[in-house]
């Protein structure tokens, strides 16, 4: 199993020490090995920038390097129907991604990278936030109420920006449909219906692993890669 590890590697980054965590956590529960590596978004150029990797993880920490190179990754991805998680900036990217592609938004972008962007469908949260927790809700009958069950979950985040609320209505009847919410109905993932995964999470469900714990989002990942 080799997956790619989407984005610009920061070793004081909280949830890039988490992420490997998480999927050796993942690796030791079904003694198995789990090959993963990271790919600077500098260098993720050209159509077969992913070639011979099983799946993608777009990771926190964004903006990234390069954006097109990321954007141009999770498309093939998504096409390609390789298993595929965003967290944090990684799932920010995927709702442009698809908004672009999909959707026929070309001027879909992120208001943290284009203040002027005329379509930010990722836009500056009203509250931050940044190391907080909170409750999460799975969407009934969606992939996280599937893998998580419908308790809500605690999550914890570090980000400012999210999806746009004023722009969120351009993904109804699309198959991105909402994933989860919280306590105030605000969305906090998104899945991709028909695809054999396709999720990204506003929150760091990596970081169940710094607690020693697996998360079933980053199980339903693998399980993905595996089947």
């Amino acid at each position: 199993m080799k997956i790619a590890l989407i984005g610009d590697y920061g070793e004081d980054v909280i949830a890039h020490r988490a992420i490997p965590l998480s999927l050796e956590h993942e690796a030791r529960a079904r003694d198995i090995e789990i090959e993963f590596t990271w790919c600077h978004s500098s260098d993720l150029s050209g159509k077969d920038a992913l070639a011979g990797f099983d799946a993608g993880w777009a990771v926190p920490a964004s903006p990234y390097a390069n954006m097109d190179n990321v954007l141009s990754v999770i498309r093939d991805l998504r096409e390609d129907g390789r298993p595929f998680l965003g967290t944090c900036g990684g799932y920010q990217h995927a709702l442009v991604e698809y908004a672009r592609n999909v959707l026929g938004h070309p001027q879909a972008g992120i208001s943290e990278v284009d203040p002027y962007c005329p379509m930010p469908v990722v836009s500056a949260l009203t509250c931050a936030l940044i190391e907080q927790s909170d409750p999460i809700l799975p969407e009934p009958g969606g992939i996280i109420d599937r893998l998580a069950g419908s308790e809500p979950l605690s999550e914890t985040y570090h980000c400012s920006f999210g999806i746009n609320p004023e722009l969120a209505h351009l993904f109804e009847g699309s198959q991105m449909q909402v994933a989860a919410r919280d306590p105030d109905g605000a969305i906090r993932a998104m899945a991709l219906e028909g695809h054999p995964f396709f999720v990204g999470t506003a929150f760091q469900p990596e970081r169940a692993a710094l607690d020693g714990q697996r998360h079933p989002i980053v199980t339903g990942f693998v399980d993905a890669v595996l089947s």
